[in-house]
């Protein structure tokens, strides 16, 4: 059963589980938004379809909190926020290597469909994220990360770039050869309410698991 934190009738906000599709694929995998549309139309009885905007993502392999829009206007107020930065999105993850102190990564990223892999590209969209180094053990950083622009692996990409992969990334990083649980959460998660303005603010527990058991939050 999916984590509920938050819901009302304009927002649903939810705990992806990490290694679970936000949206269907090709895969016919179980994805989160089918899952979400059909508690909803059990809790509400609802005939026929159900609506239920996606209006950011997280990579399969990611867990976290997400928010949904139960309603097109949610939606679009929603959406309008995440293209004026006013959403703002906390992550913390574990990378290999020893990096220290805090800055701001800004790289240019692109996209290969074929491969579905992101690269540093001068043609391509900018990414921004400041990041924090919270703690270091065993050569791998415990790092905390504002992101600012939503790229595809943005964060994943641009820690490699920079040299300090992702623990458990065997998509960038070349120390793991099969696909598992990388160490990136989304920690936290912030907008105004669509319709009331509210600031809300939803945090979550990091997961138990190693690396991040290595670590302590501050």
């Amino acid at each position: 059963m999916i984590r509920i934190l938050y819901e009302d009738n304009h927002l649903l906000v939810v705990e992806k589980p990490s290694m679970m599709l936000v949206q269907s694929d090709q895969t016919n995998d179980e994805d989160l938004l089918t899952i979400l549309k059909q508690y909803l139309k059990e809790k509400y009885h609802k005939p026929g379809n159900v609506y239920l905007g996606l209006v950011h993502r997280l990579d399969r392999v990611v867990g976290g909190v997400m928010v949904f829009a139960k309603t097109s206007k949610a939606a679009n107020r929603l959406s309008k926020q995440v293209a004026d930065h006013q959403m703002q999105k906390i992550y913390y993850a574990v990378l290999d290597g020893t990096l220290r102190g805090k800055g701001r990564l800004e790289n240019y990223l692109s996209k290969d469909e074929k491969t579905n892999c992101s690269f540093v590209d001068s043609k391509g969209k900018k990414a921004i994220l400041d990041y924090e180094v919270v703690d270091n053990q065993n050569h791998l950083s415990f790092v905390k990360i504002y992101l600012f622009t939503g790229r595809h692996h943005q964060i994943r990409v641009q820690f490699k770039h920079l040299g300090f992969p992702l623990y458990g990334d065997a998509r960038y990083n070349p120390h793991y050869k099969k696909k598992q649980q990388i160490a990136l959460f989304a920690k936290e998660l912030s907008f105004y309410h669509p319709i009331t303005h509210e600031r809300m603010h939803f945090q979550l527990p990091l997961p138990k698991r190693y690396p991040y058991s290595l670590f302590k939050e501050k």
